[in-house]
C-alpha cells in the first residue's frame, strides 16, 4: 500500500464534517472484517464476495463448527485479499456465544506481521 488516506468503515464523519479515513493499517483490517462478515450474495455487482461466516452463526457451537470456520476464512482470505497480505494462520474459538476469529498475517508490500482478533455472534447450542 502507498501511506494514502482510506474511507474508514464504517463510513462516519471526522470532526471537521467530512468522510473520516484512516492509514493502510486500519485500512487492511478494515478490508479483512468485509471479507469475514459479507454474506455471499450480498453485494450486487461481486455476488460471490465474503466468507459466509454468517451462515455458520445458527449452528451449534461447537469444536467441528470452529474448525469449519477456519477453512472458510482462510480460503476466503486467500482468495480476496492474496494480493496484499500473505495469511499465516486463521484461529475459530467459541467463546461465551460468539466466534473470536484471530487472523495472523504478512503485509506484502513491508513483511510486516500483524495479528487482529474480530468476534462475531453464534447461536447457543
Amino acid at each position: 500500500m502507498s501511506g494514502a488516506a482510506f474511507l474508514d468503515v464504517p463510513y462516519a464523519f471526522d470532526a471537521r464534517g467530512r468522510s473520516a479515513v484512516t492509514g493502510d493499517d486500519d485500512h487492511l483490517r478494515d478490508m479483512i472484517m468485509q471479507v469475514l462478515f459479507t454474506i455471499p450474495g450480498e453485494r450486487v455487482n461481486r455476488p460471490e464476495f465474503g466468507c459466509g461466516i454468517g451462515q455458520l452463526v445458527f449452528a451449534p457451537a461447537q469444536d467441528a463448527l470452529a474448525a469449519a470456520a477456519e477453512q472458510l476464512i482462510h480460503g476466503a482470505l486467500l482468495r480476496w485479499l492474496e494480493p496484499l497480505i500473505s495469511v499465516e494462520t486463521v484461529t475459530v474459538a467459541i467463546v461465551d456465544a460468539a466466534f473470536e476469529i484471530t487472523v495472523v498475517y504478512a503485509r506484502r508490500d513491508t513483511g510486516e506481521r500483524q495479528q487482529d482478533v474480530f468476534r462475531q455472534q453464534v447461536a447457543a447450542s
